[in-house]
């Protein structure tokens, strides 16, 4: 019998891309952001934590762990993205993964800079986003 505390280890310390895509199904939220934020962690296993929902603040995190990934490719990036964007027309505020995605050059810089123009995104997250899109030209 495993403990979430055994689940929680081997996602953090996991090599094994077929463990790591096991794990990704674990009801456990503080699982898919150890997972997100192990660098072993494959693309496919990203793709389909950018699905996972549990609370606000628990999906936002995950979201942005999944946007600076260092293995998440284009296909992450853009379920992130629209993850993201469905939470900022909900009212929800996941400002650090828009942030994040705003700096991953895999991303074209109209896909992210529309995020700012959504029902949830304040005046200060447009100022912050502007600035880190110029900072990527």
């Amino acid at each position: 019998m495993h403990t979430p505390a055994d689940y929680l280890e081997l996602a953090r310390a996991e090599k094994d891309s077929a463990v790591l895509h096991r794990l990704a199904r674990c009801p456990y939220p503080f699982v898919w952001q150890a997972l997100a934020a192990n660098p072993s962690t494959p693309p496919g296993t990203l793709l389909e934590l950018s699905t996972a929902q549990d609370s606000a603040w628990n999906d936002n995190k995950l979201l942005c762990l999944l946007a600076e990934h260092p293995s998440a490719d284009h296909s992450v990036l853009r379920a992130v993205r629209d993850a993201v964007a469905a939470k900022l027309a909900e009212g929800e505020r996941p400002y650090a993964a828009v942030l994040a995605l705003a700096e991953r050059t895999e991303l074209a810089e109209a896909e992210v800079r529309q995020l700012g123009a959504l029902r949830g995104a304040s005046a200060r997250l447009r100022s912050r986003l502007d600035r880190q899109l110029e900072l990527r030209a």
